[in-house]
């Protein structure tokens, strides 16, 4: 190949494509996602069939330019055909369309901080087809405007502000409550409106070439390693030795499929508290974003349990199984396509310190690990400083509730924004951050404040999770939280603060008070006291 990047077609990987070369990955090579992905398949997981593009790619596409399509769809074109025949679809075809997800992957997981593209190689020739192809015109009204809004935001950096403005007058003119509620004349209207927004505001026409949105996808996919979120990350984490990330392309499918279709977010136990039990986050009829940007309502537990028992059933069986499999909690992505279920990312799950060390204890009680394995996981933690914080006195009384994410107590100065926060955080203060939702872009934020309290979201959203991980306390999804136009004030129930105003964060309840709260510490003795018995053997052994 006449590429000065270095990328060879044989360094790329297939997932789950029957008849593929067998995929000799290394997480270090394929990135957490694909080398997951690979081993689920492996274990007879239903997943999408797919390929990545390995982590050595992504320091040289990064220096240089990308490769031009021809070179780029030469290099694709075998592992492309692997997944085509294990999809019995086809890349660009007007009849039998297959499109593709395209996400990233680094070795070790950095949850919402790289870009990902859903719903590429939609055009004006394959929508017809994938009209045809479901019987769904909704649908594919829907994809094609989702991958408008996102070709905009991620590859060309567009002002999303904008399109929400047209999707909100859409909306209003419908007499709907929001874009996800319109029906099938009035989105394709909106896709359309929003097409030539896009194509006025960046100067050109948006890609009608499936393979120039999938280049597109994957240079966007790449190049955030180098975002400002992604890099703040790695500093707060002391990950900066980490060399780049994998790009994981896959055949959709489909969670806006119809009312039996849906996305959500599962961890095998809770992160939180550590009990053992599934922890999951579920949208009707969405994509995997609406669930992971903490933006959208999500579908309780107990409804998804009433409505797809089915489903429900098979991811409680699955928990149990991947636990085995990877000897971990884990973290894990799920579409159900027209009652269909898919497993499209497991990870270690990101945890609270009070959740890693019941963890370690439980798993290796219930023979998943050694209890060698249950201290090495405990190494370089501090045991005496685990403390769950709670209010302490029943005469205080909370002004509102929401969703918890997380164990402890959180009592600060309100900021609405982030640059209020590291303000106030810089002159010493206790912060909580109050926001109508929070996303990975807000890290620099998140690492500053006590808390978070938001209106919208849920407690699997990529931004949940960092804040969980960074030991935050973080209530989401507080219905009574209303802020102020001018982002200088807030009401919270029946309470008006302005920023600089003192609240407190109850993150193992959802309850929010006014003011300070006093607070007292729970241990976890029975999980020390077992710890301290593993250590005695282990030295006399």
């Amino acid at each position: 190949m006449p590429w000065e990047n270095g990328l060879e077609p044989d360094g790329i990987l297939s997932i789950a494509c029957p008849g593929a070369p067998p995929a000799e990955a290394t997480l270090e090579s394929a990135g957490g996602k694909a080398f997951n992905l690979i081993k689920l398949a492996g274990l007879g997981f239903p997943v999408p069939p797919g390929f990545v593009l390995p982590t050595s790619f992504c320091g040289p596409w990064i220096a240089q330019e990308p490769p031009a399509k021809a070179d780029f769809r030469a290099a694709i074109a075998r592992p492309l055909e692997y997944m085509e025949r294990a999809a019995g679809l086809r890349f660009g075809d007007p009849h039998r369309p297959m499109l593709v997800s395209v996400r990233s992957g680094a070795p070790v997981s950095m949850p919402g901080m790289l870009d990902t593209v859903l719903d590429i190689g939609l055009t004006r020739a394959t929508l017809p087809g994938l009209v045809a192809l479901t019987g769904n015109p909704r649908l594919a009204w829907d994809c094609y405007l989702r991958l408008i809004l996102s070709y905009a935001a991620t590859v060309h950096g567009l002002d999303a502000e904008p399109f929400n403005a047209l999707a909100g007058k859409a909306a209003t003119a419908a007499g709907v409550a929001g874009p996800a509620e319109l029906d099938t004349l009035s989105l394709r209207r909106l896709a359309l409106e929003s097409l030539s927004l896009f194509e006025e505001m960046a100067g050109a026409t948006f890609p009608d070439d499936p393979f120039q949105q999938l280049l597109g996808a994957v240079d966007s996919v790449f190049r955030s390693w180098n975002s400002q979120r992604a890099v703040s990350y790695r500093r707060i984490n002391g990950l900066e030795k980490i060399s780049g990330t994998a790009v994981t392309v896959q055949r959709m499918v489909y969670g806006n499929a119809g009312p039996n279709s849906g996305a959500g977010v599962g961890f095998t136990r809770d992160p939180a508290t550590g009990e053992n039990k599934l922890y999951m986050d579920f949208a009707f009829n969405a994509q995997g974003e609406d669930v992971v940007s903490g933006r959208l309502p999500l579908t309780p537990a107990i409804d998804m349990t009433r409505l797809l028992p089915d489903i429900t059933g098979a991811l409680d069986h699955a928990r149990n199984r991947l636990e085995r499999a990877f000897g971990d909690v884990q973290d894990f992505e799920f579409t159900v396509e027209d009652g269909k279920l898919f497993l499209l990312q497991t990870r270690a799950a990101k945890r609270s310190s009070w959740a890693r060390l019941k963890f370690a204890v439980d798993l290796a009680q219930e023979g998943l690990i050694s209890k060698d394995e249950a201290l090495r996981r405990l190494e370089g933690i501090d045991l005496s400083s685990i403390v769950r914080r709670c209010v302490a006195g029943g005469n205080v009384r909370a002004i509102a509730k929401g969703v918890p994410t997380s164990v402890g107590v959180a009592i600060g100065a309100i900021a609405t924004t982030i640059a209020s926060a590291r303000i106030m955080a810089a002159k010493g203060q206790k912060v909580i951050l109050v926001r109508n939702d929070i996303t990975t872009d807000d890290i620099d934020g998140i690492a500053c404040a006590a808390g978070v309290l938001t209106a919208r979201g849920g407690r699997t959203s990529h931004a949940a999770v960092v804040v969980r991980e960074l030991g935050k306390v973080a209530i989401v999804g507080c219905q009574q939280l209303r802020l102020a136009e001018s982002a200088l004030s807030c009401t919270v129930g029946e309470h008006h603060f302005n920023e600089g105003d003192e609240i407190s964060l109850d993150g193992g309840s959802g309850l929010i008070y006014a003011g300070t709260v006093e607070i007292r510490d729970e241990r976890p003795v029975q999980e020390l006291a077992a710890i301290e018995s593993w250590k005695k053997n282990s030295a006399h052994g």
